[in-house]
């Protein structure tokens, strides 16, 4: 599978102590930027004023900034299993609580097995689009659990944005497609998602909207929360 490339590549464990211990070069580092954001990383790599932060081991997920954006540096507090706020079970649950249907969890995988995307990645969208309601209606009229806006899911070839595998599949596919845009850089594949492929190339990068710069923050929280169940899971 590519992901071994994409799934893996994402893994956004944004970087979970247990992750970088499984790489002993690094340190998860806990990164504040100036904006209000505080993400942590697996490791950093400066070359003059652009400091890239990567979100996994490897070299290809990064969040790329401007040094004099970042405002302090400190290592990452080291996740613990009584963590109230991790997902008790990403593989079962769509919500923190609620039970996902069956179905619904198959077609999660398939859509995930088909663009090679970590469900876990696809249950933090849906979780923060819609919290799960298979009928939400934004004020901007984006539908379903991935909020497709009308046009979109036509492009896609979404006939019912309210049928939750139409939806998903639609949503998965344009997510996948916005990651090969963005050479699988999640942060601005989130941002695109949000605001739109314009907005992204206005800014050249994730643009200063504060609904933006929210809805990419808490989906990559989202994620690395049931990343981190996952591989407690796991031990």
């Amino acid at each position: 599978m590519r992901f071994s490339g994409k799934t893996n590549g994402l893994w956004l464990a944004v970087c979970m102590t247990a992750l970088a211990a499984a790489v002993p070069a690094y340190a998860a580092t806990q990164v504040q930027l100036k904006n209000g954001f505080s993400l942590t990383c697996n490791h950093m790599q400066q070359t003059g004023r652009r400091v890239k932060l990567f979100l996994g081991p490897g070299s290809k997920n990064f969040i790329e900034v401007n040094a004099k954006t970042i405002a302090s540096e400190r290592p990452a507090p080291a996740a613990t299993s009584g963590d109230s706020t991790a997902t008790p079970n990403s593989g079962s649950s769509l919500g923190h609580a609620a039970k996902k249907p069956q179905s619904l969890h198959h077609v999660l995988v398939q859509a995930g097995k088909k663009y090679n995307l970590d469900v876990a990645l696809l249950e933090s969208v849906i979780q923060v689009e819609s919290g799960g309601d298979p009928r939400a209606v934004s004020p901007a009229g984006a539908r379903g659990l991935m909020q497709l806006m009308p046009a979109t899911a036509a492009q896609l070839g979404v006939k019912n944005s309210f049928a939750s595998a139409q939806n998903i599949r639609g949503g998965t596919a344009y997510l996948d497609s916005l990651l090969d845009r963005y050479h699988n850089n999640l942060a601005l594949a989130l941002a695109a998602y949000n605001a739109g492929p314009a907005a992204v190339a206005r800014w050249h990068g994730i643009p200063p909207y504060p609904e933006t710069r929210r809805y990419v923050a808490r989906v990559i929280h989202e994620y690395n929360l049931r990343y981190e169940a996952k591989l407690r899971a796991r031990r």
